[in-house]
């Protein structure tokens, strides 16, 4: 680690020199500014570690310097001085951020403390600061990218919501929007960034589990139940809890959720005791939930409770101005990811990016991104890397001729349904991503269910699941197909 460098400023010279001169006999380098202008030019292009501020300069006083470094966001330790302490200065300054106030004329050995204890208090909120980037990393996290009026007006209100106390959100949107990204950007911009992110998905986990799953369970609650174990709502207690679609979760334990909501308080599967908790609950959906309500698969009182704070993700397709800007993010990820170096798309890669409905919206863009990459061994990308239903501009619904009503073709003798005539790219394409984007769509069309799509496509269930995996297909109820290894 080289010397710290302390920056000191006061519009006097021989106070300078004297706060100087001691600053190097304590083991530190300098650099002076005698006004407010000056200090503020100064952190901007200089490496320095503390300020030793004056309340009085030429230009502006201490504290107005104070609070302009604070307005831009100025993290390093600020230690004020001034030769006529007043109460009100002390407790603006404090207020203002500023490390420590010290009397002039100035006791050295206070000094010394003062700064050492400023320096280590940097070091530690930068060592805070490099942990709290490290979690929000492994928890997959990052700004919502985008420039189209919707998203960054959405975006707006995502970060009010995100300092509000509001305990219950309702995030409502197409598969593949990005719903935990923006629950995840509710909770890093919040107080409670600090504490657990927990998410879990209701139609992934059955329904015999989910409750204990949630609330937990004691010893010998039932025959698997070996030990006592602690419920999501207490691991997350303190923070935010994610529960992505929420629709599936059955009337039983849509009621015991409302009761958790209004009393914050949850018992444990074969447990006795009431356990308080303190939990912000995201509740995330593709489905209109408004609808399922009127249709008595939702509890309205639920609905009501969650939905005080309500947020909608536009589908890609509303917002196209966004689809250049995440290639260009995607690009940098994967680039990093697989050490490669592209540089950027061809002009008709581009038209056929932005061209593409993008049924799955982001999600479905970054898997197709990602499998561009991979095959990519150029600058560019082109549109032989897209998968098919990019490169021939049409998704996967268009491969499989869906029934249009009265005037439809009747079906085949035979009773089997046939291919609609199809389009090969220019660029060309593969078996392999023909029965890939079948695969996808007979999910889509089944909303997940594998038995469905099985039958859809005239194979057995074992021969499906063998081609999810070989194309990194998952798949949740109403949801579709998502490649396993987005987030």
């Amino acid at each position: 680690m080289g010397q710290k460098r302390i920056l000191i400023v006061d519009d006097e010279k021989l106070v300078r020199w004297a706060l100087s001169q001691k600053c190097v006999e304590f083991g530190y380098q300098t650099t002076e500014a005698e006004t407010g202008e000056q200090a503020i030019k100064a952190l901007q292009s200089d490496a320095v570690d503390a300020v030793l501020l004056d309340v009085h300069l030429p230009d502006m006083t201490g504290l107005e310097v104070l609070e302009k470094l604070k307005q831009a966001g100025e993290t390093r330790s600020i230690i004020m001085m001034t030769a006529d302490p007043q109460l009100e200065d002390v407790k603006a300054a404090l207020r203002l951020g500023a490390y420590d106030f010290v009397s002039k004329p100035i006791n050295f050995d206070e000094l010394f403390v003062t700064v050492q204890n400023a320096l280590e208090a940097g070091a530690l909120r930068t060592e805070v600061e490099s942990l709290r980037g490290e979690v929000r990393r492994r928890a997959g996290y990052h700004e919502v990218v985008g420039v189209s009026r919707k998203i960054t007006e959405l975006m707006k209100f995502v970060h009010k919501v995100a300092a509000s106390e509001a305990s219950t959100i309702l995030i409502q949107g197409e598969s593949g929007t990005g719903k935990d990204l923006v629950a995840k950007a509710i909770h890093f911009r919040s107080s409670r960034a600090e504490r657990p992110f927990v998410a879990i998905n209701c139609s992934a986990i059955p329904e015999s589990l989910i409750e204990a799953e949630l609330f937990g369970h004691e010893r010998g609650a039932f025959t698997d139940a070996k030990a006592m174990k602690k419920g999501l709502f207490e691991v997350a207690d303190g923070g935010t809890l994610f529960l992505d679609e929420i629709g599936e979760l059955s009337p039983l334990l849509q009621a015991k959720l409302l009761r958790v909501l209004e009393d914050q308080v949850i018992r444990r599967v074969g447990g006795v005791r009431d356990i308080q908790v303190e939990v912000r609950v995201i509740a995330a959906s593709n489905r209109d939930l408004e609808r399922e309500v009127r249709e008595s698969r939702f509890r309205q009182d639920l609905y009501y409770r969650l939905a005080i704070i309500s947020i909608y993700l536009p589908a890609l397709r509303e917002r196209k101005e966004d689809i250049l800007p995440l290639v260009e993010f995607f690009l940098a990820h994967y680039n990093k990811k697989f050490r490669k170096f592209v540089q950027g798309i061809s002009e008709e890669t581009r038209r056929l990016l932005v061209n593409y409905d993008w049924p799955g919206n982001v999600r479905e863009l970054k898997n197709a991104l990602e499998r561009a990459m991979i095959l990519e061994e150029g600058d560019q990308l082109r549109p032989d890397d897209l998968p098919f239903s990019v490169a021939s501009g049409r998704s996967a619904a268009a491969l499989i001729e869906n029934d249009r009503g009265p005037n439809s073709e009747p079906p085949p003798a035979d009773g089997k349904r046939r291919l609609p005539p199809l389009s090969i790219p220019e660029g060309g394409t593969s078996l392999e991503d023909v029965e890939h984007a079948l695969v996808e769509l007979a999910l889509q069309q089944s909303h997940g269910n594998q038995i469905k799509a099985a039958k859809l496509l005239n194979i057995s269930r074992d021969a499906l699941r063998y081609k999810m995996k070989k194309f990194g297909l998952s798949h949740s109820e109403e949801e579709g197909p998502t490649a396993s290894a987005s987030s």
